[in-house]
C-alpha cells in the first residue's frame, strides 16, 4: 500500500485552522470532524481524508445542491494548494450528501445509457464539476456500445453520452442574453430583464478530457 499524501496528523491541523477561522467569522453555527477517508463506493471516489459537519446550519451548507459545502471544499484545496489530480483526496460532506450523490450519479449514468442504446441518439447531462463528471465517466467505463466526453466551456461544461463510433455533436447554440434597450438606460417601463446565471465548472479519469 503506497503512503497517504494527506493525513489527519499533517494535513488535517491545516484544514482545522481554516475552517475554525472561517467558521467563527463568518458566524456559522457548524461543528465538523476530520477522520481518514472512507467511502462505500471506492471505485468512484477514494478519499484520504474526510471532512464531516454537523450542527444547526448543516442545511445551509447542502442547499443548492451543496453549493456552500462544495465552496469550503475548493477553499480549502486552495489553502493546502492541493493539485487538481489530487482534489479527489480530499471530501467534505454532511448529512451523507457526497455518498448519496455518488449513488444518484451511478444511477443516472446506466438510464441514460439505456435510453442511448435504445434511440441511437446523443444524452447530454446537465452542467456539473469535475469530480461529477467522472463520476459518469466512471460509470461509463466498461460500456462498449457507448462513448462519454466533457464538453462546453467553463460553468457549461458537461458530459456527453453517444453510441460508440459517433462523433460528439456540437453544442446547441444558447439563445441570446436579453440586453438593455438604449432607451431605456433608467430602468424604467422596461419589459423584464435578466438576472445572473450560474454552474460550477466541472473530470473524467486522466487521459480523457
Amino acid at each position: 500500500m503506497s503512503e497517504k499524501k494527506y493525513t489527519t496528523t499533517e494535513t488535517g491541523p491545516r484544514i482545522a485552522a481554516f475552517l475554525d477561522a472561517t467558521i467563527r467569522n463568518a458566524g456559522f453555527a457548524l461543528k465538523y470532524a476530520i477522520s481518514e477517508g472512507d467511502d462505500p463506493h471506492p471505485d468512484f471516489e477514494n478519499p484520504e481524508l474526510t471532512v464531516r459537519f454537523s450542527g444547526g446550519d448543516v442545511e445551509l451548507l447542502l442547499e443548492n445542491r451543496a453549493e456552500l459545502l462544495l465552496a469550503f471544499e475548493q477553499l480549502s484545496m486552495e489553502v493546502l494548494r492541493m493539485p487538481s489530480e489530487d482534489h479527489s483526496l480530499l471530501r467534505f460532506d454532511a448529512n451523507e450528501y457526497r455518498v448519496l450523490r455518488i449513488e444518484e450519479l451511478r444511477l443516472s449514468a446506466l438510464t441514460v445509457a439505456e435510453t442511448v442504446k435504445r434511440s441511437k441518439m446523443p444524452f447530454r447531462f446537465n452542467p456539473m464539476n469535475s469530480r461529477e463528471r467522472r463520476i459518469i465517466h466512471l460509470a461509463l467505463r466498461n460500456e462498449p456500445t457507448l462513448h462519454s466526453e466533457s464538453a462546453g466551456m467553463g460553468p457549461g461544461r458537461h458530459v456527453v453520452v453517444v453510441p460508440a463510433g459517433m462523433a460528439i455533436p456540437p453544442e446547441p447554440p444558447r439563445p441570446p442574453r436579453p440586453m438593455e434597450r438604449s432607451g431605456d438606460r433608467h430602468g424604467s417601463g422596461r419589459p423584464g430583464g435578466s438576472g445572473p446565471s450560474g454552474g460550477r465548472s466541472g473530470d473524467r479519469p486522466r487521459g480523457r478530457r
